[in-house]
């Protein structure tokens, strides 16, 4: 006999059935951050190759990324570089067994939002300071 409606099973929840914390939010971002960072190393390896390629390329490199907008994007270069490393290491310690109590895993996860926040800010002052 053929089926003309949907089939009657229970349907998975997702994510808006779910209360964000800030624990999953952080585990996403750590996702988001490692995607980012795959494409902004593209940036790395044209700065490299206009390096090598000459001083006009190099110039030109140069212009472009210490440009309001370059130095905007190399700015949250910077900062996911900063939040997948405090991520990554969130996660090593997860797998160590440790910090898996409810405090102690909220406690790292605001570690993990705040902690590159500062970092990139410790950078980007010494850079702009210095």
């Amino acid at each position: 006999m053929a089926r003309t409606g949907p089939a009657e099973r229970p349907l998975s929840p997702h994510l808006q059935i779910y209360k964000p914390t800030i624990t999953m939010v952080m585990s996403i971002l750590h996702r988001i951050t490692g995607a980012a960072l795959f494409f902004g190393t593209l940036l790395l390896v044209v700065f490299l190759v206009a390096l090598a390629s000459g001083k006009t390329s190099f110039t030109m490199a140069q212009a472009v990324y210490g440009s309001w907008i370059g130095k905007l994007v190399l700015f949250g270069y910077t900062w996911a570089l900063f939040q997948h490393m405090c991520g990554g290491i969130r996660h090593f310690i997860w797998d160590t067994g440790a910090g898996l109590e409810r405090e102690t895993r909220m406690k790292l996860a605001w570690a993990t939002f705040f902690g590159p926040l500062a970092l990139t800010a410790l950078v980007w002052a010494i850079y702009l300071l210095g």
